[in-house]
């Protein structure tokens, strides 16, 4: 926030802009940059008055961070330009504060930006728990996932492992654009599974559809813009997938043949 004071406005003008449909990709990642609101919804356990106070706290945190995201995008691109952004790649904010802070305060951003990458991770993290124990209870995942070894969540751990995996194998573009694709899937199957219970939430029918096709629009522009360009990420997203359906399909069998064994057996009246 603090390369506002050296914005050059003419870096800012419409003609630098790149096309529709790149800016339409973008807003994919910017999605993931927000995907934090989702987890609000899971401390609805602790709150005094969840139906009121959720729902506030939610709209806070996106005002909240669509600010600063704001700011700082236009200290960046309004500082270095955007081929100057491209080139510093991963440290472009703490170049863009160099003229500011100096030296130290372009160690001081990387600092910072790995604190904030570590908050995030830990937030990503965060829902694991509960959403594993749930779905563990209702019988969508083995029991074995809402176990504990020691005081830490079998899901929690899952979820760990995952996540190391991805940082091992991939940069953090790479990462941010299979999260972009999962997150939006993920949020249109939500709202498409949200329409049909529409009646017991009581939510507006206007609301759901423009957040179905606004999830829909910018999901096909990011994959036919630019995830296209990158094979590795097609690769894993369809591996992820086909993971998925197959671990679905395995504990969906086992779960009917568990049911079917525990069934009581019934007596022929004819006999």
């Amino acid at each position: 926030i603090v390369t506002i004071a050296n914005i050059d406005p003419a870096r800012l003008a419409p003609s630098t802009y790149p096309g529709s449909r790149q800016i339409v990709s973008s807003v994919a990642l910017t999605f993931f940059a927000f995907l934090g609101f989702g987890v609000v919804t899971f401390t609805a356990k602790d709150l005094r008055d969840p139906s009121r106070e959720l729902p506030r706290a939610m709209m806070i945190a996106i005002g909240l961070a669509a600010a600063v995201y704001v700011a700082v995008s236009l200290g960046v691109f309004g500082t270095l330009g955007v081929e100057q952004v491209i080139a510093a790649g991963p440290t472009a904010i703490a170049v863009a504060a160099q003229p500011v802070l100096g030296d130290v305060g372009y160690w001081l951003i990387l600092v910072t930006a790995l604190f904030a990458t570590a908050g995030a991770t830990n937030a990503g993290l965060y829902p694991a728990t509960g959403l594993s124990d749930h779905l563990a209870s209702t019988g969508q995942f083995p029991s074995v996932m809402g176990s504990r070894i020691d005081r830490a969540s079998v899901g929690l751990l899952v979820a760990a492992v995952a996540v190391v995996i991805l940082i091992a194998l991939f940069d953090l573009s790479a990462i941010a654009s299979i999260g972009s694709v999962v997150a939006l899937t993920i949020f249109g199957l939500v709202t498409v599974g949200h329409l049909r219970i529409r009646g017991e939430t009581g939510a507006r029918l206007s609301v759901l559809a423009l957040g179905l096709a606004t999830t829909a629009v910018t999901l096909l522009t990011f994959v036919f813009t630019t995830l296209i360009e990158e094979p590795a990420s097609i690769a894993t997203l369809l591996v992820i997938l086909l993971i998925s359906v197959a671990l679905d399909a395995g504990w969906s069998r086992q779960r009917q043949r568990q049911a079917s064994e525990l069934a009581p057996t019934t007596s022929d009246p004819r006999l």
